[in-house]
């Protein structure tokens, strides 16, 4: 054998022997890791537990029970659709519907401060036009309209002609709108008729609806915990029973949150079907992954009204797309391992659990049974997030001087630290992680963001639909969020990929708060979350009034 050979065969045996070594560290060093973050999340559970104790404490003894239905309040239990089609019909008038809204807003604000200002004598001379319109004999172009006469309310940061628009910053706080956000347009030509608009988060950026103008909006399951934000003042009106359409947005969870924590239903649509003009001072021009959507108690309101403000777009979400549920592909995710995030609680676990068993019971074979799906783009849902809200046009601490200069974060802080800031601890810290944290690599963030959105494409394609968590847990008390202020990044990674989707409702626990989860589709395949939501809304009692109502 030439000496030529055996060198090779030496270093052919160490090259072995190194990659054996390799691949055996590369297994102990998963395995230490996947260790580590086990314990990481168990200890992420036991924090959360106390924490959920040391707040019970207090907010257990503030709550206040809201005001149950009124029999002549009852037909507030009926969808927007249901409503404008007794309307029409002369079986309603829209006076007696608007007054109804009004007095059930009347008694259950009180309780939730959900509304910043109204517009109701206004709303009720615009009804009893609507009932002489009515009486006389509908033109073809009013009998068009898909919501005549039926009222609605709006966050605030919608623009109202002649309403308050101050976007929760006291800087703004005797500001009106000259004119309608292009959302509110669309609605009112489409015959609804605005009431009264409703509590935000300062500029829309937190997961409460509370800043220093008008206060802290509740929830109705418990007014010791929060509606979420930041439509968390239409989510509390709407799950009340006080009023049947809810114009909301929806940036990083905005309009699912509130909707989850509040027992609705609500679909966020594809980004860039709708127009954000008017909406949070934005000019309707720049790209955006934020939407304007809806919740509502009923899900067969949300592709009607979806439609009035997609517009001329409308066509593009395939709304009227006949869904056949049964011959639909579902994935499903059961919990999430980005470490900024609480890990999934018992009850939402269970549900998921629950869902997945009668989905698959209800399968034909073993093809359409529910598949488990994950990517690790998940295992980063808020850095996804917050790195794409880097591409939005508007800058928060301008929008926070009301555009008039710009709020520094570090200054802010140190005045709240002597109670003379006039922004929340949530505006200032919001502030800080875009002037002072450092920033999420971008060229890691969009080639992950890609790859999650293209594994994705390919799984659902036109017929699949994604089981996703709502949330680490049902609606946490008052300032909770401080504590775990990355869980909205449950909702936030789907705006980030601009997917549609819909949030269920799915009853409530034992301590009587919402359950539910997301449902999410491909890009332009809103109707498939709208029927996946319905099917299973219908399946697991779906919205459960906060309230006693009458028969």
């Amino acid at each position: 054998m030439s000496r030529e050979k055996v060198s090779r065969d030496r270093e052919t045996k160490k090259e072995k022997s190194h990659r054996r070594k390799s691949k055996t560290n590369r297994i102990c060093k998963e395995v230490v890791i996947n260790l580590l973050k086990k314990l990481y999340f168990f200890l992420r559970l036991c924090f959360d537990t106390v924490v959920d104790y040391i707040f019970a404490m207090y907010w257990e003894s503030t709550h206040q029970s809201l005001p149950d239905l009124d029999k002549k309040h009852a037909m507030l239990r009926k969808s927007a659709v249901a409503l404008a089609k007794e309307i029409k019909n002369k079986e309603l008038k829209s006076e007696e519907l608007v007054t109804a809204c009004i007095e059930r807003i009347k008694l259950v604000n009180p309780v939730l401060n959900a509304v910043t200002d109204e517009r109701y004598e206004d709303a009720l001379k615009e009804a009893r036009e609507v009932d002489k319109l009515i009486e006389a004999g509908l033109s073809e172009e009013d009998s068009k309209k898909p919501f005549l006469g039926v009222p609605f309310t709006a966050k605030e940061s919608h623009a109202v002609k002649g309403m308050l628009h101050t976007l929760g910053i006291l800087s703004r706080k005797h500001i009106r709108a000259d004119e309608d956000a292009e959302c509110v347009r669309l609605l009112r030509v489409a015959g609804a008729i605005p009431v009264a608009v409703t509590n935000v988060p300062e500029i829309n950026k937190w997961q409460e609806s509370r800043n220093n103008v008008f206060g802290q909006t509740n929830n109705p399951y418990h007014t010791g915990r929060t509606p979420g934000g930041s439509s968390g003042g239409e989510a509390a009106l709407s799950a009340a029973l006080a009023c049947p359409i809810a114009l909301c947005s929806d940036i990083g969870g905005s309009t699912r949150m509130p909707a989850f924590y509040c027992g609705l239903y609500a679909l966020n649509p594809t980004a860039g079907h709708t127009s954000l003009k008017g909406s949070a001072l934005r000019s309707g021009k720049d790209p955006t992954m934020a939407s304007i959507g809806f919740l509502s108690r009923h899900c067969e309101d949300l592709i009607p009204l979806t439609k009035v403000v997609a517009a001329d777009k409308a066509h593009l979400l395939d709304l009227d797309r006949q869904v056949h549920v049964k011959d639909l592909k579902f994935y499903y995710v059961e919990s999430v391992n980005d470490l900024r995030v609480s890990p999934v609680c018992s009850d939402l676990k269970k549900a998921m659990k629950k869902v997945i068993y009668r989905l698959s019971s209800q399968a034909e074979n073993t093809e359409q049974a529910p598949k488990p799906y994950y990517h690790e783009g998940f295992n980063h849902s808020f850095a996804l997030w917050r790195h794409a809200m880097t591409k939005e046009a508007d800058s928060f601490p301008k929008l926070l001087a009301n555009n008039e200069g710009e709020v520094n974060g570090l200054v802010e802080l140190a005045k709240k630290l002597v109670g003379a800031s006039q922004f929340t601890l949530a505006a200032i810290f919001k502030c800080l992680d875009e002037q002072v944290l450092p920033p999420v690599p971008a060229a890691w963030a969009d080639r992950l963001t890609q790859q999650l959105k293209d594994d994705l494409l390919e799984t659902l394609g036109s017929d699949g639909v994604l089981l996703f968590p709502s949330a680490p847990a049902p609606a946490p008390y008052h300032c909770e969020a401080f504590l775990r202020p990355f869980n909205f990044a449950f909702w936030g990674v789907f705006n980030a990929l601009k997917f549609p989707a819909a949030q269920v409702p799915l009853g409530l626990n034992a301590d009587g708060l919402p359950l539910g989860l997301q449902v999410v589709a491909a890009p332009q395949h809103d109707a498939l979350c709208v029927a996946v939501a319905e099917h299973l809304g219908a399946m697991f009692q779906g919205y459960v009034p906060p309230c006693r109502v009458p028969e």
